[in-house]
């Protein structure tokens, strides 16, 4: 890029509804711990990080979890370039759950 340009990096947060994606989003973000829960359909973050000593800004694109949005997942992950994967350790299901999404991103990603 031009000189003096920060580099960005899109990151994709995906898991199943409920898990915690946007907590842990907005405090890696923010700084603070969101108590209560609110459906997120997609929320876009930026913060300024540094990546082997050069300032970087981490574009982080927060999704839902619910099944009805999981025709999106596709472009989310064609225009990503890492990817989070959340579950719940109280919910084995949202483990199970993520299982599929790392193979979409694979074969998304070939």
């Amino acid at each position: 890029g031009a000189p003096g340009a920060m580099r960005e990096y899109k990151v994709v947060v995906l898991g199943s509804g409920g898990v915690g994606k946007s907590a842990l989003t907005v405090q890696f973000v923010t700084g603070s711990f969101i108590e209560k829960y609110d459906p997120t359909i997609e929320d876009f973050y930026r913060k300024e990080i540094e990546v082997d000593s050069s300032p970087s800004v981490l574009e982080i694109l927060d999704t839902a979890g619910t099944e009805q949005f999981a025709s999106m997942r596709d472009l989310y992950i064609k225009n990503g370039q890492g990817f989070i994967l959340v579950y719940s350790l109280v919910n084995q299901q949202s483990f199970q759950d993520i299982r599929p999404m790392r193979d979409q991103i694979i074969r998304v990603k070939r």
